[in-house]
């Protein structure tokens, strides 16, 4: 199990997660993710890796809660465990020496975008990158965002921070003011992936998008996060996440996206209805399990010191003979 050393909420509804994986932690590169899933019989959803630290064996998660799995996930808190995690998963960004990099992205996709846009300033580009959310209370990590880029934009609906409008009026903005702009990167909800790349897509920009779609297994088997691109499908799970976004279908991937809207919203309404008695019995699920690992560790321990014995009696029988 999968130990959460730091939980705190960071926008409405969003909450960030420091959780204990040494190994994902060592792996990690900008643009993969994680499946975790948080009980025997929970559902398995994908999330991205916003930073991992290998020195201390941490990785950072950022969860929105909007369905059952990701709302339970944020009623966990500092020290609470997590049953499995694997990863990380997927393919890395695409980092190189562009020029000048738009990055785009919605609210939570912020955290998604946050590594690749490092990544890309690392490497010398001129990092131009495009928050946007609902409201003010959706606006997250402004400071890293201004710290891993090299001008910055914050863009509302409603206008009660930065400027109001969409990221691609932002976009717009900058093409028509004469900005070259080399490489476009879009993460968010899937309506503005698809505005994004159909301004892109006209001039000719190279644009990713990252998708989000169902998964499952995670390794391309199940079949259940395929999306297709041009006259052809791939699995965002294994060639994925991010795609070109002038070959993405859109149109495909919202309609497999919304395909069990009706079950989620009911196992939604079930779980707000027994949150409470959901979360104490995850709870005691993975204290009974911790606990069943405990006496493994001990019986395994005490096995191998009684092998020890007997090797050890062996040895000096043989030697006294």
């Amino acid at each position: 199990m999968y130990r959460i050393v730091d939980a705190r909420i960071v926008g409405q509804n969003i909450k960030q997660f420091v959780i204990e994986a040494p190994r994902i932690a060592r792996k990690q590169r900008p643009g993969q993710f994680i499946i975790l899933r948080l009980h025997e019989k929970g559902e398995r959803i994908p999330l991205t890796i916003k930073s991992s630290d290998p020195a201390a064996g941490t990785v950072t998660i950022v969860a929105q809660g909007i369905g059952k799995t990701t709302q339970l996930l944020n009623s966990l808190e500092t020290g609470d465990k997590i049953l499995d995690i694997v990863g990380p998963l997927g393919k890395p960004s695409e980092i190189e020496h562009f020029g000048t990099v738009a990055i785009l992205a919605g609210s939570v996709g912020t955290a998604m975008a946050l590594p690749t846009s490092n990544a890309l300033k690392q490497a010398g580009n001129q990092v131009v990158f495009i928050e946007g959310a609902r409201n003010r209370e959706f606006v997250v990590f402004e400071d890293e965002v201004r710290a891993a880029s090299t001008e910055t934009y914050i863009m509302t609906d409603d206008g009660s921070y930065g400027e109001q409008g969409l990221v691609t009026k932002k976009l717009t903005e900058l093409i028509e003011s004469g900005r070259k702009v080399d490489f476009v990167l879009a993460v968010g909800p899937v309506p503005m992936m698809r505005a994004v790349a159909n301004v892109t897509k006209p001039l000719g920009i190279k644009t990713m998008v990252s998708l989000n779609s169902i998964m499952v297994d995670g390794t391309g088997m199940c079949g259940g996060c395929r999306v297709v691109l041009g006259n052809e499908s791939r699995f965002a799970c294994v060639d994925g996440p991010e795609f070109d976004a002038a070959q993405v279908n859109f149109e495909v991937l919202m309609q497999r996206n919304t395909m069990y809207r009706d079950k989620e919203c009911r196992s939604l309404e079930q779980f707000k209805a027994h949150k409470d008695e959901e979360l104490a019995q995850l709870r005691a699920e993975l204290a009974e399990k911790e606990a069943a690992v405990e006496r493994l560790r001990v019986e395994i321990a005490a096995s191998q010191s009684e092998s020890a014995k007997i090797a050890n009696i062996s040895v000096e029988e043989k030697h006294y003979v």
